[in-house]
Parts: C-alpha cells; sequence; structure tokens
C-alpha cells in the first residue's frame, strides 16, 4: 500500500470515529546563554565541578486540524478529470472498453450504488443500462408511480462501486475497490444526497465497511457519515426466476427510500 492511501485510511478511521482534530505534541529546547570565561588562579588542590543537571525539554501540545478526505469545492467534473480518461490504476483497465462514471441528477436527493459496469454498461459508458439496469428503472419509476411520487429515473443519480468491468463479471477485488472507492466516495460527498440506496453486497460492503450480507442488511437503515442508506438485493439478483421472496423484498425496501426521500 502506497503512503498517500495509508494515510487516507488512517483519516477516514478517524472521521468515522468522529474525531475531527488532534494534539501533535513536541519538545521545546531551550536555548543556552554564552557564558564568557572567568580567570582563576590555579589552586593548590584541584577543584572537581559536580555534572551538570540536565533538565528534559518542556513538552507543548498544539490542535492540529485533521484535513479533509475531499479536496475543497470538489466537483463531479473535478472527480471525472482526476480518473482521466484511460485510468490504468489496477488491473480493471486491462479488459476495459469505456470508463462508466455515473449518470443522473447531479443534484440527486437519492443515489444508487452499484457494484460495477457489466457488458452493455462497459460498451455504452453509462450505468445500469443492460437487462439489470432495465429492471431497477421499472423498480423505480413503478414504485414511484403506485406511491404517487413524481420522480423518474433522470430524477436520481446511479454510479457503481468500480467504473471498470470486471472480467466476466466477476466480483471486484478488494484493491480494486479501495483504488475507486475514494472516487465513489468523493461522489457521494459532492451529491450530498439524502439517502443512499446499496445494491448488492458489493456495495453494501463498499459503502458500510460491513462483512454482513444484504439479507441482514435489507430493510433497516444504516449510516454512511450520517447519511442514511438502505440495502437492497441488485437487480440481477432479482432476474433470477427462483427470487420471487427476494422480488417482493426488494420493491419493500423501495417504498421505504422512496418516501423517506420525497414525503
Amino acid at each position: 500500500m502506497s503512503h498517500p492511501d495509508a494515510v487516507r485510511q488512517y483519516l477516514e478511521f478517524y472521521k468515522d470515529l468522529g474525531i475531527k482534530e488532534l494534539y501533535r505534541r513536541t519538545a521545546v529546547v531551550p536555548a543556552v546563554a554564552a557564558v564568557a570565561p572567568v580567570a582563576v588562579a590555579a589552586p593548590p588542590v584541584p577543584v572537581v565541578t559536580p555534572p551538570a543537571i540536565v533538565q528534559p525539554p518542556p513538552i507543548v501540545e498544539s490542535l492540529i486540524t485533521l484535513p479533509p478526505l475531499e479536496p475543497e469545492n470538489d466537483t463531479l467534473d473535478a472527480i471525472r478529470k482526476d480518473i482521466g480518461p484511460d485510468c490504468k490504476r489496477c488491473r480493471l483497465c486491462e479488459q476495459r472498453n469505456k470508463i462508466v462514471f455515473g449518470s443522473g441528477n447531479e443534484n440527486a436527493k437519492l443515489v444508487f450504488v452499484g457494484e460495477g459496469p457489466g457488458a452493455d454498461e462497459d460498451a455504452q459508458g453509462l450505468p445500469f443500462v443492460g437487462r439489470a439496469g432495465q429492471l431497477l428503472t421499472q423498480m423505480i419509476e413503478g414504485t414511484a408511480s403506485k406511491e404517487g411520487i413524481a420522480i423518474k429515473r433522470p430524477d436520481v443519480y446511479i454510479c457503481n462501486v468500480v467504473k471498470c468491468r470486471p472480467p466476466e463479471n466477476r466480483t471486484p477485488l478488494p484493491d480494486e475497490m479501495e483504488i475507486c472507492g475514494q472516487y465513489l466516495f468523493r461522489q457521494l460527498m459532492v451529491i450530498k444526497p439524502k439517502a443512499i440506496c446499496a445494491l448488492g453486497s458489493t456495495a453494501a460492503k463498499a459503502v458500510l465497511g460491513t462483512k454482513e450480507g444484504v439479507t441482514k442488511l435489507r430493510g433497516n437503515w444504516q449510516k454512511w457519515r450520517d447519511i442514511p442508506v438502505m440495502v437492497t438485493y441488485h437487480p440481477s439478483y432479482l432476474l433470477r426466476p427462483y427470487n420471487q421472496n427476494a422480488k417482493r423484498e426488494a420493491w419493500e425496501d423501495l417504498k421505504k427510500v422512496l418516501h423517506f426521500v420525497y414525503d
């Protein structure tokens, strides 16, 4: 791990604990006054001078304010530029076609976070445009319509933990999630939504830093830096024919999120 990454982890740890300031202890070395030589007649008996007692320097504590984890006056455009058009920070760049940054309302009250791009997303450079994305759109707009909430998919913001497609749609590895995670967190801090909906276990792990599965987390509010987080199933999981109960639970989760954000 590089030095900047290690520093960022320490900062995130202290921020999560609610610590904003640290004390730095430094020793103050006293100045030594010059002593003019004095002529003394040689005594008949040698005079033994006792050793000087050296006092330890006093300790002074100074207050240090922890630096922010995100650049000052950060924007989505600045984050996109920092990633660059041809990011090669991890191995996911090797088979990537397009970087998938995110899409939707940049002032959205609700942000959906998925795992990573699939084949369709990699081809178009947009998140959730394949079969899972079409289902997510139906879930958002269908639930909102039934609940009398006037929003469409373009009213929310959608992004992923990693911005490049993992080979064969495998789960992103921890180092890939860590490298891309800094950009995801900056996106969330810039948008400052009223709530976050984490889709699937990878998104839950990245946002909440938890090892718990979706079935234990879903349906209950969690928090990421004072922003409420609802974990629910990833739409790709709901496409499997044997997950009928999960579909009902996911719609209940989404209904709870939409009412919390837009009521």
